[in-house]
């Protein structure tokens, strides 16, 4: 028998062929994924005007109680309850008829009192003559001339009565004093009404005006001072000059979209609240602005100046912080801290942090990093083409 005899091979061979077989099993290693692709816009330059805002009301430029000035027994009304009024419209009508008969007898009255007088008159004329032929006496003629004096005051007083009666009767009927809206009627027909010469007198309706109707608001001492500082330097806003422009939304709008100007601010602060109450004047031609409503007022609180703006959807929040992500030469992502100003057409106003020239990320901040590179885009490029696969995807 011949012995077989197995030869293994060197170690060097094993191995390699242990390599071969493992490099067989092992999966294909990927590429790495690009940066991401994020949309980027330089700031926007605009003049901006800051504003203040402030909830107040609206109040009427005329209120007036309809009150009569005479006590009689109400009528007629002449109007319904809630209707647009114009002035000198009639309102209510109280009974004619006393205050008709009151002028009659004032007039009886001055007949007769002018009768007196002319006889007083006629007899001082006959008592000149008498007098200078000495038929009667200084003294008898002094009395004629005080009885022409007496009846000459008599009639002066009944002529004043008889124009307060006439006066008595053109007050039975009240008209509207103002233009404007009535209430409802407080009174009806048939009750008697209390004039203003008795203690109490009797509320009949109250009238508002509706155009142009004004708003109130108050404001701290704080924006006080700013303006009156602003004003003072050569820049109407907000100052005690009338006509300053501002704008008023109601509480069911989203924009302010009523202009108006103000009329008037205040000449004290007051001690218990440390405000001022400041006016302003607005049309009303479709009434839907009334007396008592809530708004909210718009208030320029400083001059014109060049600011810069960026989206609102570009800041971000790190605790009490706001922040913007900028994309530098080499598409690396830095973090700004910013301060924030008002809101202008969708865009929010950037104070402090940021360059004309900073490249901001509009929209795709969830894909970046400060310190990551990015793939910047302008806005409304097109997305960017996805990389091509490696003969290990394949």
């Amino acid at each position: 028998m011949i012995p077989v005899i197995f030869r293994f091979p060197s170690r060097p061979i094993a191995f390699s062929l242990a390599l071969l077989v493992a490099s067989c099993g092992a999966p294909p290693q990927q590429a790495a994924p690009p940066p991401p692709a994020v949309t980027v816009e330089n700031p926007v330059k605009r003049k901006i005007t800051d504003f203040d805002e402030y909830v107040g009301r609206f109040v009427a430029i005329d209120s007036v109680e309809i009150r009569a000035r005479v006590s009689g027994y109400l009528e007629k009304v002449h109007f319904t309850d809630g209707q647009l009024v114009k002035e000198g419209d009639a309102l209510f009508s109280i009974d004619r008829r006393p205050f008709q008969n009151a002028i009659d007898q004032a007039r009886a009255t001055l007949a007769q009192q002018r009768a007196n007088l002319a006889y007083a008159e006629a007899d001082l004329v006959r008592g000149q003559q008498l007098v200078r032929d000495k038929t009667i006496t200084e003294q008898t003629f002094e009395q004629r001339q005080q009885a022409k004096r007496t009846a000459e005051a008599t009639v002066q007083a009944n002529e004043a009565l008889l124009r307060q009666a006439e006066l008595d009767f053109h007050f039975s009927v009240l008209r509207a004093p103002v233009s404007g809206r009535i209430g409802d009627r407080r009174v009806s027909p048939g009750n008697l009404v209390l004039g203003s010469l008795s203690s109490s007198t009797t509320l009949l309706a109250t009238i508002v005006s509706y155009d142009p109707i004004r708003f109130e608001f108050t404001f701290d001492e704080a924006s006080y001072l700013r303006y009156e500082r602003i004003s003072r330097n050569g820049t109407d806003v907000a100052s005690r000059g009338k006509g300053v422009p501002v704008s008023l939304k109601l509480i069911d709008e989203p924009e302010f979209g009523h202009v108006g100007r103000m009329d008037f601010i205040d000449n004290a602060i007051d001690r218990g609240t440390g405000t001022i109450r400041g006016r302003a004047e607005f049309r009303n031609l479709d009434g839907i602005f009334t007396p008592g409503m809530f708004a909210r007022v718009q208030v320029p609180a400083s001059p014109p100046y060049e600011a810069l703006l960026v989206p609102e959807v570009a800041i971000g929040t790190e605790q009490v912080r706001k922040f913007v992500y900028v994309v530098g030469p080499d598409n690396t992502v830095s973090q700004k801290f910013v301060v924030l100003g008002q809101l202008s057409d969708h865009l929010r106003v950037i104070k402090e942090g940021l360059l004309p020239d900073d490249r901001v990320i509009v929209n795709g901040m969830m894909r970046a990093r400060p310190g990551a590179k990015v793939t910047p885009q302008s806005p409304g490029s097109p997305p960017p083409a996805a990389a091509p696969a490696t003969s290990a995807q394949k």
